[in-house]
């Protein structure tokens, strides 16, 4: 039989994430105290650990990739566009 997964809110993630950043608290110990899956509290580090973008900015790894995605599809859109307008404007 497959094991139901344990679904974690985003404010149990993000305690982890603190524990472990903050207060320096070992990836095993958390591990043993929450009863959460070590490679899941890497997984969280990993992906909510803030990232310097600037002198007074951060945001958290997820949020960046997120960024990256975003501005991927935003250059995809705009080479669309450029050739639509090329098209267009032969036809005039």
């Amino acid at each position: 039989m497959a094991k139901k997964q344990k679904s974690y809110t985003p404010e149990f993630k993000q305690q982890i994430v603190d524990l472990r950043i903050k207060a320096g608290k070992g990836i095993t110990e958390l591990s043993n105290e929450y009863g959460v899956p070590k490679g899941t509290i890497s997984t969280w580090v990993k992906l909510l650990s803030p990232v310097k973008v600037s002198e007074t900015e951060t945001i958290s790894m997820k949020e960046y990739k997120a960024l990256q995605k975003k501005i991927k599809e935003l250059e995809t859109e705009n080479e669309i566009l450029k050739k639509a307008t090329a098209i267009f404007a032969k036809n005039q």
